[in-house]
């Protein structure tokens, strides 16, 4: 998007535009991409509404959704549009009529709350116009969906509610719902799958919500397209501006930004041939105590594999042994308690700590020039206010932590249920990393990075899948931001590089090699251990 004081549109959209697959666009784009809520969505459409001649933008909207149905299902014949009452069943009327036009058998079905007899009430004026000249091209229009009204239909285009919910489906549209899921038939939803709150991507138990195929976002991408349930239900994600560049100085900050492969490694510093394994940090892993060993190896072996300068090991279990058969370039030693030498490590604490490791942190949070605590460490913090109170005092100083929990770890540290957690996953990361000064990892579907300064809005990590979910994944994610982090924490990664850049940028950058190391060797997302999990020096 361009600087500019207004929205600005093409006159005439180039016949070659077309919209862009999200996943190849952030790995050829640097970006980075903002993602906005449903507040800054209504001033965005305002604005290019204004930029367009009357209706052109809905017209533009359902003239993509048809397009991209032609695309991705050329092989259908027989398409129902869903269509609620707001704008994003205008875009599905356009849709409609254009898909009509081009020899496609069309069958328009109108829900909501005029679906008793087909007629629209205080429909918004272009979505109105919309349904008209529908009418008047010949689209058949029915209202509502019977139960077998989809048999034999080769697509449908969701354009029942898009980013309109203010509340879980009901009634008629969560029967439609519920009845377009039944069917089989594939899905394409028109900005979000409706039923789907686009701010969070939460679903509560039961709601009703389309299971899509491919999910077009128009002009804006909402974050719930990208966490939580988001990425279950909206499928193959595709994004199209519409020909129309949109800033303004009165626009609203994004709710959160997006960024992948291109953007990231446009930041990260190159190797030089000059350089030593000095020049590349040294990483210590505390952690280990009784049969959990294996955490900290993993993070250990994680840090090697990121490309950290040296690696040791501080095993709280005092009869485990000292030596790694696999990577034996591990070193094992405890931790310094030298504050000249801690200053100057990454430390990582808390990879299978137990109990044992609460007793440690006291020194690392006063020394540890950076440091990251997982698990059982996340855990002594929830547990001991002190801790805490250590750790702001840490980010007062300048001194960058990041921490990596779960829901559940997130939500013992905010004190409040995992449910809460997951019911705004943004909302739970801002106010983690404001209360606790330090740089928050909130790990699950669609990880979010977050800094403690409000003017800082959090970012949304768009590799990974399921397999990651499998014991030790966050060791080796803690280990290889580690990796990551020592690497950069003296070279400037930014025009204005600081301490906290670094921390964010390590972090933003191990979470999406950590998830994309796991799409590349479970593609369909089937389980992995860990260990396969641990970089070989070829995923950066």
């Amino acid at each position: 998007m361009t600087a500019s004081t207004a929205a600005r549109a093409l006159p005439v959209l180039p016949a070659d535009h077309r919209p862009v697959r999200l996943r190849e666009w952030l790995d050829r784009q640097p970006g980075p991409w903002p993602l906005h809520d449903a507040a800054a969505s209504r001033t965005l459409d305002a604005l290019a509404a204004e930029a367009l001649p009357a209706h052109a933008l809905m017209q533009r909207a359902g003239r993509a959704v048809a397009r991209l149905a032609m695309a991705l299902a050329p092989h259908a014949r027989r398409i129902h549009v869903l269509a609620g009452h707001g704008n994003n069943g205008g875009d599905g009327f356009e849709a409609a009529l254009h898909l009509h036009s081009a020899g496609r058998e069309v069958r328009l079905h109108v829900i909501g709350r005029d679906s008793d007899d087909g007629r629209a009430q205080a429909w918004p004026p272009d979505a109105a116009a919309s349904r008209r000249q529908a009418e008047l091209g010949g689209v058949a229009i029915v209202a509502g969906l019977a139960p077998q009204a989809l048999d034999g239909a080769d697509l449908v285009i969701d354009a029942l509610l898009g980013r309109g919910l203010a509340r879980p489906a009901s009634g008629p549209v969560a029967d439609a719902i519920r009845l377009c899921n039944g069917s089989g038939v594939p899905v394409l939803a028109v900005d979000l799958p409706s039923g789907l709150p686009g701010d969070t991507g939460a679903l509560e138990v039961g709601a009703a919500c389309v299971q899509a195929r491919w999910t077009l976002a128009l002009l804006s991408l909402a974050p719930g397209l990208l966490t939580a349930h988001g990425r279950d239900q909206a499928g193959e994600i595709w994004w199209d501006d519409l020909g129309v560049q949109l800033a303004h100085p009165d626009f609203p900050a994004p709710a959160a930004r997006l960024q992948g492969a291109a953007g990231l490694q446009a930041l990260w510093p190159a190797r030089r041939h000059a350089q030593h394994k000095g020049s590349f940090g040294d990483v210590r892993i505390l952690g280990g105590a009784g049969s959990m060993g294996g955490a900290a190896l993993l993070a250990g072996r994680a840090a090697l594999g990121a490309g950290a300068g040296r690696v040791w090991v501080d095993l709280l279990d005092e009869g485990a042994p000292r030596l790694d058969p696999v990577h034996p370039e591990l070193m094992f030693a405890p931790t310094p308690a030298d504050e000249e030498r801690l200053a100057s490590s990454t430390v990582v604490a808390g990879c299978g700590g137990g109990e044992a490791v609460a007793a440690r942190l006291a020194p690392l949070l006063a020394q540890a020039g950076r440091l990251l605590l997982d698990a059982d460490a996340l855990n002594a913090l929830a547990a001991d206010p002190r801790l805490m109170q250590a750790l702001r005092q840490r980010g007062a100083q300048g001194r960058p932590t990041l921490l990596t929990p779960h829901p559940l770890e997130a939500a013992r540290l905010l004190g409040c249920s995992t449910a809460e957690v997951q019911a705004d996953r943004l909302r739970a990361v801002r106010e983690l990393a404001a209360r606790s000064g330090a740089v928050v990892v909130l790990k699950g579907s669609g990880t979010l990075i977050g800094r403690p300064e409000p003017h800082h809005a959090p970012w949304i990590n768009a590799s990974g899948h399921a397999a990651l979910a499998t014991p030790g994944s966050g060791d080796v994610l803690a280990g290889w931001i580690a990796g990551l982090w020592s690497q950069i924490a003296g070279a400037c990664v930014t025009g204005d590089s600081s301490a906290w850049d670094a921390a964010e940028l390590a972090a933003r950058r191990g979470v999406w090699l950590h998830g994309r190391r796991a799409e590349r060797l479970a593609p369909d997302g089937q389980a992995l251990v860990a260990s396969r999990i641990v970089p070989d020096g070829q995923d950066g």
